[in-house]
């Protein structure tokens, strides 16, 4: 298993750490997104297929762009 860090940035409000990393297996061949969210001592984990990715990326983007603006 290889791991890529992608991206790191801190949530202004509620001082959240966020990670992205991309995790490829050997065997098989397979991707993921790791999405990492520390809260003080507590983690947080996911690991996202990209059809999910995507899913969630384009409900995030619909949202951020119908208040922003506002």
């Amino acid at each position: 298993m290889k791991i890529s860090e992608l991206e790191k940035f801190r949530i202004p409000l509620g001082s959240q750490e966020i990670e992205l990393q991309q995790i490829d297996y050997a065997e098989g061949g397979m991707s993921l997104l790791r999405l990492r969210i520390r809260e003080g001592k507590r983690f947080t984990i996911f690991d996202i297929d990209p059809v999910t990715a995507k899913q969630w990326a384009n409900a995030m983007q619909t949202w951020a762009d119908s208040v922003d603006g506002k």
